[in-house]
């Protein structure tokens, strides 16, 4: 018996009280993506694959698959962030506009930094506007 302050516990049988788990896609470490798992779904992303198919995929590749579908949009998130490299979602936004050839305009609110107005324009359509 063991005490601390007003609780007290009592250890009748040392051993586990219950049997082992079957369900095992609750558990972090079995339900943990392999590295090849993660490489497989930065190229489906590259490729515009849905997550549901990418589970689906991996579902259909192994039977007994324990990952779920917040797993997979966790490490496209991570992907994202990891792509955007430390920019905001306006910063990066006017990053890959002005990156692709977009010309963009933009006007922020007086006295702040507060983006008021944005404008972005494929080159193509400033083209088009001008004939």
């Amino acid at each position: 018996m063991t005490m601390c302050e007003n609780w007290q516990v009592f250890v009748h049988d040392g051993r586990h009280n219950h049997v082992i788990c079957v369900y095992t896609h609750d558990h972090a470490q079995t339900a943990k993506l392999m590295e090849e798992q993660l490489i497989q779904i930065e190229q489906f992303r590259k490729s515009h694959v849905p997550p549901r198919n990418i589970l689906r995929f991996f579902r259909e590749q192994n039977v007994g698959c324990v990952v779920r579908a917040h797993e997979i949009y966790n490490v496209i998130l991570k992907i994202k962030k990891n792509r955007m490299q430390g920019r905001n979602t306006v910063e990066e936004v006017l990053y890959l506009s002005a990156k692709r050839g977009y010309t963009v305009f933009y006007r922020n609110l007086e006295d702040s930094n507060v983006l008021s107005n944005i404008i972005v324009a494929h080159p193509t359509s400033i083209e088009m506007m001008r004939t």
